[in-house]
């Protein structure tokens, strides 16, 4: 199937709701055409707000602007908009068959009954639905109800398809499985998408680029490797995995250090007077005592299949988290070197 790949942009948008709370502050964002983009975030950040601007189920404060391909569509309604929706629990219609439930937006825009049946058997062999097209909704998986949803949406070619937050309703496995098949399809098809989650794994596999939200603003956009590995903000760092937080005294920042277990371990000089520098677990090395290396006394060991988590007990520091291969030797008690290479360490120019 062929989509016009629409250019969102969002302007100014606000919303404000009756009772005066601010559900999402004056934002500006571009998602490019055929552009996978996702908001993220925790709840209540604003990214389901934001997505029902986009699809006009909400109307937003006095200012705002919404244009799709260069036309402004802040005031058409959700009908004219030419969006598609797929909702967390997929509200599929449970009296009518998967074939049904798919041609249901083609027909109530009266589409030859020929072109219907063609679609929606275009439909259901792209999303792999081939032999259930007369089961209904009650006698299907969570991972088949979720793909229906997908082709109902789809099927009457939106300019914009939204996501909210789709891939919930499943358990891990399946969450893991049909992710990646979702990613796929959704490149395949090059439709412009806006996809809201809450998992930074969902949001790192399926999108091309991420906008992190925090109450009712967007703290920082980017792919998910860079906001990763190069974070500009402590929320985003902390969000996007596990990091520990490592102060540094006056003293450090002018030696442009940071010490740990007796040892100094340096920082760039353009980091200047940071008081604070961010690490990740999997970039804290732990091995035998060594120059060069600081030590520590392993606090906890927890196995958790493919790795080891380490908590560990720095003298004049908080526990210090540390991911290592899942043969380490390390046991609680025990007292280890630690070491963090220079380019693993991460600054943050904005603080959470």
């Amino acid at each position: 199937m062929e989509f016009e790949r629409t250019r969102v942009d969002v302007v100014d948008c606000a919303k404000t709701y009756a009772d005066g709370t601010r559900g999402l502050h004056p934002t500006s964002l571009v998602v490019e055409p055929g552009e996978i983009l996702a908001l993220l975030g925790p709840s209540g950040c604003g990214k389901t707000t934001l997505l029902r601007l986009i699809a006009g189920l909400e109307t937003a404060d006095v200012g705002s602007r919404l244009l799709f391909g260069g036309t402004d569509v802040t005031a058409t309604p959700i009908e004219r908009r030419g969006v598609g929706m797929v909702f967390q629990h997929y509200a599929l219609f449970p009296q009518m068959t998967v074939a049904a439930n798919i041609a249901y937006g083609l027909r109530i825009r009266g589409t030859a009954e020929a072109e219907c049946r063609r679609a929606v058997g275009e439909l259901i062999e792209l999303v792999r639905l081939q032999g259930l097209e007369q089961r209904r909704p009650a006698e299907l998986s969570g991972g088949q109800r979720q793909r229906v949803a997908l082709a109902r949406a789809i099927a009457v070619r939106p300019r914009v398809l939204l996501l909210d937050e789709p891939l919930t309703a499943l358990d891990a496995k399946l969450k893991a499985s049909l992710r990646d098949e979702l990613a796929e399809l959704l490149r395949r098809l090059h439709i412009t998408t806006v996809h809201v989650t809450h998992d930074q794994h969902e949001a790192m596999a399926i999108a091309d680029r991420l906008a992190v939200m925090q109450a009712g603003r967007i703290v920082e956009t980017g792919d998910g490797e860079t906001l990763y590995r190069h974070p500009r903000h402590a929320f985003v760092a902390s969000f996007l995995g596990s990091v520990n937080r490592l102060s540094r005294s006056p003293e450090e920042c002018a030696r442009h250090v940071v010490t740990l277990g007796g040892a100094d371990f340096a920082c760039r000089a353009d980091w200047g007077a940071k008081s604070t520098v961010l690490a990740r677990p999997e970039d804290v090395e732990v091995g035998p005592l060594a120059p060069g290396w600081g030590w520590a006394q392993v606090l906890r060991r927890s196995f958790l299949g493919e790795r080891v988590r380490l908590s560990l007990g720095v003298e004049g520091r908080a526990a210090l988290t540390a991911d290592a291969d899942r043969d380490h030797p390390a046991r609680q008690g025990d007292v280890v070197g630690i070491r963090i290479r220079p380019e693993r360490l991460i600054p943050c120019t904005e603080e959470a």
